[in-house]
């Protein structure tokens, strides 16, 4: 499965331009931008799998560097600040990961 089966590849290529310079990402835009906040559940969870690029069930600190790449392979990767923050802005119960749950709590709140 590609994102552009869940999203319009024309909101991915907006999302991805409003943060192309280093420490500009906000995932809340970026959310809203490449039109996650509007999918379902079901749609952020399928979204989540693709991100889970190990396929462990969790987003680690070492896979969410690379984020945006899993939109475009050709955009950047986060900064470590970037990263950092946007760890703590999901992992609600500490654990070093961000589980599906979590992901979908952090889309949609």
């Amino acid at each position: 499965m590609s994102l552009t089966d869940i999203l319009s590849a024309c909101d991915i290529a907006a999302a991805l331009s409003e943060c192309q310079a280093p420490d500009t990402f906000n995932h809340k835009k970026f959310f809203q931008t490449c039109g996650l906040t509007k999918k379902s559940a079901g749609e952020v969870k399928q979204v989540f799998q693709v991100l889970d690029n190990d396929v462990s069930g969790f987003v680690e600190k070492n896979e969410l560097k690379y984020f945006l790449q899993r939109f475009d392979p050709s955009a950047r990767v986060l900064t470590n600040g970037e990263t950092s923050d946007f760890m703590a802005a999901a992992d609600h119960d500490g654990d070093g990961k961000i589980g599906a749950e979590e992901f979908l709590g952090m889309v949609h709140c």
